[in-house]
């Protein structure tokens, strides 16, 4: 059963600003495969929040959130460790 992958505006302007091309494939592939398996070995259930995840890639915290009733991993942010919890 595979989950589709909305991304939030926050999380799609940041990976526009990312130049190093080996990273941006990266962050996609681990995008994608949030898909296939949205808790993946190394994903951490972060506290205070329902349904609030979170996947790194290196020093690159994707937080995100899982919709199990609708089959839906909604990617909220994507940023450096420090810089991805501000505002959330």
């Amino acid at each position: 059963m595979a989950f589709r992958i909305e991304v939030s505006r926050r999380a799609e302007k940041y990976l526009t600003r990312i130049r190093d091309r080996k990273l941006l494939l990266r962050l996609s592939a681990a995008i994608d495969a949030l898909g296939e398996d949205p808790r993946p070995a190394g994903s951490v259930k972060m506290s205070g929040f329902a349904d609030r995840w979170r996947v790194r890639v290196g020093d690159w915290p994707i937080v995100y959130e899982i919709e199990d009733g609708r089959l839906v991993v909604l990617v909220l942010a994507i940023a450096l460790r420090g810089e991805v919890y501000k505002g959330m």
